[in-house]
């Protein structure tokens, strides 16, 4: 059965409560629909309440181009994610900031002069300290916690799961190898009153056909739970696989995995920023304008809307706009269309974030 969150009166969160419960204290008006950047439907009571939760643990299995979580307690799985992570165009991203400053800098060379009296860059002192981690990485892992905020805002989450790779070899092994450190430091230094505790791959692997979970191992993109939120499961934290020398061994424990749990597929919404100029100069000098998340009809990209156009209401993100219209996009980023500004109607303001609710 599906759990809703229920923050208490004061801002904690409290344990979920069956859907029925929650409709009867809103229809009471003992409580009332909290908002929140998941788009998870939560309710805040408003009369004051015993505190006592049981443990719940959030599990994490990260990837290079996608991320499964899921948010587990022992009598039920309250919440399920598949995370599209901005890897690919960030290194793209790069990549083109590089080649630009490549440009700027030719051009502003004299080649006419001897090259010792051209403006090149002066040496630059050694500040190289080796410990910074790739553009596209770091994105990854921000990402990453920017949802585990979250979720740690609506369920009284006592412990996270985090899957840990390990190679030899270089450090660079894999781009998940390479942050999984820096997201561990994270979780040491701003959250000191959670547990953690890392497993192996193996041991998600051992511990998922124990539960016999299905796993889709041919096709690592498909929005589905098998893909990545089974993985991430933090059943480990309430099951623990017992062996004696010369035996087999044992699971001790109990834990509860819900078939119909609330699964969503989240991104960020992929919005340029402000570029200095385009790759190609215009003719005569005049650049027009590229990125930014600004619109002229007191929108923002990414902002959450509703408009109408023959009679149909639409709903959607921000993602552009002209002179008089606005362009409206699904939680894929395709256009549903161009709408007159003044049939636009703000809903929720840009978050960061883009959920789409999944079977």
């Amino acid at each position: 059965m599906q759990r809703v969150p229920v923050i208490s009166k004061d801002g904690t969160p409290l344990m979920p409560t069956k859907p029925s419960r929650a409709r009867r204290w809103l229809r009471d008006g003992k409580a009332r629909v909290y908002s929140n950047d998941l788009g998870i439907f939560a309710i805040k009571l408003l009369f004051n309440t015993g505190e006592e939760v049981q443990p719940v643990a959030v599990g994490i299995d990260p990837g290079k181009k996608f991320t499964g979580m899921a948010v587990q307690s022992k009598r039920t799985t309250l919440w399920m994610g598949h995370l599209k992570l901005p890897f690919d165009k960030i290194k793209k991203r790069m990549e083109q900031r590089e080649m630009m400053r490549r440009e700027r800098r030719g051009r502003r060379i004299n080649r006419k002069l001897p090259f010792s009296e051209r403006a090149h860059r002066q040496v630059r002192f050694d500040n190289r300290r080796q410990r910074k981690i790739p553009p596209s990485i770091r994105a990854n892992r921000e990402f990453e916690l920017r949802v585990f905020k979250e979720l740690i805002g609506l369920f009284p989450v006592e412990a996270v799961c985090y899957e840990i790779v390990k190679a030899s070899g270089s450090k660079g092994f894999s781009p998940v190898m390479v942050g999984q450190n820096w997201m561990l430091e994270r979780f040491a230094s701003d959250y000191t009153n959670l547990k953690v505790l890392t497993q192996q791959g193996w041991e998600t692997s051992n511990l998922r056909q124990y539960l016999r979970l299905p796993k889709e191992k041919a096709d690592k993109s498909k929005e589905i739970r098998e893909t990545h939120a089974t993985d991430a499961l933090a059943a480990s934290w309430f099951l623990k696989y017992r062996q004696i020398k010369g035996s087999r061994g044992w699971w001790e424990g109990e834990v509860e995995v819900s078939p119909h749990t609330p699964f969503a597929i989240v991104s960020r919404p992929p919005v340029s920023r402000r570029q200095l100029h385009l790759m190609v100069p215009a003719k005569g000098g005049n650049r027009r304008r590229y990125g930014g998340t600004v619109t002229g009809h007191g929108f923002r990209k990414g902002d959450f809307v509703e408009a109408e156009k023959a009679g149909i209401v639409y709903r959607g993100w921000v993602s552009g706009d002209t002179k008089t219209q606005v362009s409206i996009s699904d939680a894929n980023w395709k256009r549903l269309g161009q709408f007159t500004a003044r049939k636009v109607r703000l809903l929720k303001r840009n978050t960061g974030l883009i959920c789409k609710a999944a079977l």
